[in-house]
């Protein structure tokens, strides 16, 4: 094995060879036919991503943040209502929130898992309260059971941002159909990534998915008649068509994700590194491997100029963004969270990650840092 071979953090390029044959049928079956919005490789993978979901319903949309942002809106959440948050999660988590004029009420992760803490929700729980958003970060489903009682107890909806989460299962149920409903993310780098923006809103919730179907295209169900006042956030033919070759092979490439993440456990073990937990009812998709390092920075510096690609997810928590600088929280405010941020490094992960790239990435890791003495 090279001892200067560069390994990338992700390799989009070599996922479009794999498939390169099917993904450019559809391409030539999409302008082939003319039709680019709304039509029906749209409808197709909308069935298709809604049964493999294990739910009823699946609406395709732009992104990711309108996903959510158009679920908050189709509950008629708003100005005046606030929607409990993870501290420790990207911000479009938070936008979506914003985006529908509610108030994000950040609650800390569980510092072993990095996901909403459901000990800690009920007391950010207020009477302006309306939905629990908790996102299944990294890959990694959320505690969503705990989770539902207590919103079902406060009579809240729980919505599940469920971006980097395609193909998880928690209890043996996988995500997408745990809660009220889920917003999805497409983004090319996802597990199921299209060839540019997508998202889905998945769900059991039949009127839900008629009211996000209709403030998704202008707020019309028949041409240039508008019920309502909506957005234009739809999902095209062409990235519909390339999820759809890509969904069949979804579980196999999420098989390789598992077994890249074994290898790192345990070629890991032992080292002062914080390496990701996995409670017992999980089945993560490993979206990102995530570790924990107090000098994450110099470490980071070091991989790269090994030619190891590294990203953080994420620097800065959005409670000290300046986006979110009106909510009045200063440094200090969430502890964990911006601990997580301070430390966290995500290393190379994808299915098209080589066994001999990793080994590269695991023996540069294991020459640099120190073991753990309490090992």
């Amino acid at each position: 094995m090279p001892s200067n071979m560069s390994v990338p953090f992700l390799d989009l390029g070599a996922a479009y060879l794999e498939l390169k044959d099917d993904l450019d049928a559809a391409y030539h079956r999409v302008m082939d036919s003319g039709w680019f919005i709304l039509g029906k490789e749209v409808e197709a993978f909308e069935r298709e991503f809604a049964a493999y979901c294990e739910a009823a319903h699946c609406v395709g949309v732009g992104n990711g943040l309108e996903a959510l942002h158009l679920i908050l809106r189709a509950y008629g959440i708003g100005p005046g209502d606030e929607v409990i948050v993870p501290a420790n999660t990207y911000i479009a988590t938070w936008l979506a929130v914003s985006y529908a004029g509610a108030t994000p009420i950040p609650v800390e992760p569980d510092a072993r898992t990095y996901n909403l803490d459901p000990a800690l929700i009920e007391a950010a729980i207020t009477p302006a309260t309306r939905a629990i958003l908790p996102v299944h970060l990294y890959g990694q489903p959320a505690d969503m059971d705990p989770i539902k009682a207590l919103a079902s107890r406060y009579g809240l909806k729980v919505i599940e941002d469920a971006a980097q989460a395609h193909g998880a299962r928690y209890h043996g149920r996988r995500v997408g159909g745990l809660g009220d409903a889920a917003g999805f993310s497409f983004y090319p780098g996802k597990n199921l990534g299209a060839l540019g923006d997508g998202g889905a809103v998945v769900t059991n919730d039949a009127d839900l998915a008629e009211r996000v179907r209709v403030l998704r295209n202008y707020g019309s169900r028949v041409k240039y008649h508008n019920e309502v006042k909506g957005f234009n956030s739809r999902l095209d033919e062409l990235q519909a068509a390339l999820l759809r070759v890509k969904l069949p092979v979804l579980d196999a490439w999420n098989e390789r994700r598992r077994a890249a993440a074994a290898r790192y456990l345990d070629g890991l073990a032992g080292s002062e590194l914080g390496l990701p937990y996995v409670p017992k009812w999980a089945e993560p998709v490993w979206h990102l491997f995530v570790v924990r390092h107090p000098q994450r920075d110099a470490l980071q510096q070091r991989l790269q100029q090994a030619g190891i690609g590294t990203m953080i997810h994420y620097p800065i928590p959005p409670h000290l963004q300046p986006a979110y600088a009106e909510l009045g929280y200063g440094a200090g405010a969430f502890p964990i969270s911006e601990a997580i941020h301070r430390e966290v490094l995500s290393l190379p992960m994808g299915p098209q990650l080589t066994a001999a790239q990793q080994g590269r990435v695991l023996g540069r890791m294991v020459s640099d840092i120190r073991p753990n003495s309490a090992a």
